[in-house]
């Protein structure tokens, strides 16, 4: 296997990442060689670090651009000699901006800035990582299962961080019929992204759980949500990116079933009782605000083997409390 895949150069934008940094350790362990883009080459040390906490004992095969979403430079180089690109990298704020352009504008911009650059550079194929935010949010939800058939509309959508999501893949994908030529496009809608934090860059999800478990949160949102763990993301860029069918499809990635905060609550008290001391008293959310989705087309064309949503919680509160 590796030596098919040691010639192949694979970008991963944003390293710093959640999902990024977990893309370039699955994509070492396979035998590819990896390129990264950094807002900041100070940052490529931790980088390192955190792969060789991972275990990752050679680091010969992985390289650092320092290229930012925003500014043109330095994008030209990240591509070039690759055959696949990662574009994991985008912007996740941990509160709503006031003007959601500070959102949108980044996230389209920079998705259409890679998908140029790698279109000129000859790659293969770029797996586009967008969110159940450009699925799930215009949709009455009853009696709905939502797929990848399903479109938020930006226009109806209330949050600035779901419309940029969907405003950025619809672009892209508007990108790939009017100007992206041979190149292929997949594109993974993950739902909220818990398990094993590496680094001091976790995902917005893996902060609710934090709140939560410091007694931050003292109310159940009003709303439920998909499940899935960082390294079955990570997983799930690496089938789209190399399966003969993924080309011009888009992936829903979550667990089976979703949850509640609440629920989540519940069961932190029960399977980790000891680290759920601080957990407020939470009401149960009514039965009827539950969502429903599949992640049937996934496993289908894919192969792709999620984790239960059970495991990828527990792996996220068992690396928050060492």
């Amino acid at each position: 296997m590796e030596s098919l895949t040691k010639n192949q150069t694979v970008l991963v934008t944003g390293g710093t990442g959640f999902v990024g940094i977990y893309c370039i350790l699955q994509l070492l362990q396979q035998g590819y060689t990896v390129k990264t883009t950094v807002r900041s080459l100070n940052r490529k040390q931790e980088v390192i670090s955190l792969l060789q906490s991972a275990g990752m004992t050679s680091l010969e095969q992985l390289s650092f651009v320092e290229a930012d979403l925003g500014a043109d430079d330095h994008w030209n180089d990240a591509v070039e000699g690759c055959m696949y690109v990662l574009h994991v990298a985008s912007p996740f704020p941990a509160g709503e901006p006031e003007d959601a352009d500070e959102l949108i504008i980044p996230a389209r911009d920079g998705a259409l800035r890679v998908l140029k650059a790698a279109r000129n550079a000859g790659v293969k194929r770029v797996v586009l990582t967008s969110s159940f935010a450009a699925i799930g949010y215009s949709k009455d939800t009853k009696d709905h299962v939502f797929t990848e058939l399903d479109w938020t509309d930006p226009e109806i959508a209330s949050g600035a961080y779901i419309k940029s999501k969907t405003i950025a893949e619809m672009a892209a994908w508007d990108y790939m019929k009017n100007e992206g030529g041979d190149m292929e496009l997949t594109v993974i809608n993950p739902v909220a992204i818990f398990g094993p934090v590496m680094g001091q860059d976790h995902s917005t999800s893996v902060g609710f759980i934090k709140s939560l478990l410091e007694g931050h949160i003292k109310q159940t949102p009003g709303f439920t949500f998909g499940v899935v763990d960082v390294r079955d993301v990570a997983a799930i860029h690496l089938l789209a990116m190399t399966h003969p069918e993924a080309a011009g499809e888009r992936f829903l990635a979550t667990a089976s079933d979703v949850v509640s905060i609440y629920d989540i609550a519940q069961f932190i008290k029960k399977e980790r009782p000891a680290a759920a001391l601080n957990i407020a008293e939470l009401e149960p959310l009514d039965p009827s605000a539950y969502t429903a989705m599949s992640n049937e087309k996934a496993k289908r064309i894919l192969g792709w083997k999620p984790r239960s949503k059970e495991a990828a919680i527990l792996a996220s509160v068992d690396s928050l409390v060492i």
